[in-house]
């Protein structure tokens, strides 16, 4: 058998794998959702023995969906696009200028990311009660939020800064070019994916923020994830919960998508899942 015999069937049986992964959850999920409450889904019955759509409706009836929506895909965008603003300067600084420790400096960039969410919502949410930003709630998770996810920005936007060719620039600027003729011809070409892409993951990442949006906008700001935790607990019923899970889920994979084929069709040494 060939070397590339045996690597062909590990890749198909690695993709089965992955598939099964992903199709069990959310084949699960899509089946309690639909489970109507005149009659349980028992572990005697392989399928559900009543169908229906009445926990969707009942739950956009009759819960904070609508609410937790509005919230959830105003608070996003708004984050993914401060936080691309914040992290540009930093970004075009670790991408662009050579200096002593630079690499050092794009580690530390980093670093938040390992810190458990709670641990940084917990203190998260004490700085912003000393600068009195608690008082006006939507804004304090809107800061949070972004601050929080700009070390995915300025990691994806410190890489498409490098790709920028500085014999571009230099033509550009012995053509006469003006400052914004340079930026337009030579680096947005090469930031538009990364730009893309950090808004895509900003965007998804603070739609699954759960720990700040909790901790700082309880009671008065509901987002999905906020939603979806309250049914998981002692209330807890799981086809709501699959409802919740499957609107919270399904968005982000389709972004999600969207995103590594972005990236693969504009240079494959920047596709990756989360940055």
């Amino acid at each position: 058998m060939t070397v590339q015999r045996v690597n062909k069937i590990l890749l198909i049986a690695l993709l089965s794998v992955c598939a099964i992964w992903l199709i069990i959850p959310f084949t699960m999920a899509v089946l309690w959702s639909l489970v109507d409450p005149s009659e349980p889904w028992t572990a005697d019955k392989v399928l559900p023995p009543v169908m229906s759509l009445f926990r969707w409706t009942d739950m956009w009836e009759n819960s904070s969906l609508k609410s937790a929506l509005i919230a959830s895909y105003t608070l996003a965008p708004s984050a993914a696009v401060l936080s691309l603003l914040l992290a540009l300067p930093t970004a075009f600084a670790l991408g662009r200028i050579s200096f002593p420790g630079r690499e050092l400096a794009k580690m530390l960039c980093l670093l938040p990311l390992v810190v458990p969410p709670f641990i940084t919502a917990i203190f998260f949410t004490s700085l912003l009660f000393q600068i009195g930003l608690s008082s006006w709630r939507p804004g304090a998770i809107l800061f949070a939020h972004s601050v929080l996810f700009m070390p995915f920005a300025i990691r994806i936007l410190t890489v498409s800064f490098e790709q920028v060719r500085q014999d571009h620039i230099d033509a550009a600027r012995d053509l006469g070019a003006s400052h914004w003729a340079r930026f337009k011809v030579a680096y947005l070409p090469a930031l538009k994916p990364g730009i893309f892409a950090t808004l895509l993951i900003v965007f998804i990442q603070s739609i699954e923020e759960f720990a700040i949006a909790f901790i700082v906008g309880s009671p008065d700001v509901v987002t999905i994830p906020t939603l979806l935790y309250s049914a998981l607990g002692q209330d807890y019923v799981r086809p709501n919960a699959a409802v919740l899970s499957l609107i919270l889920v399904v968005p982000n994979v389709l972004l999600m998508l969207i995103l590594e084929r972005l990236l693969r069709s504009a240079n494959p040494t920047l596709s990756s899942g989360k940055g």
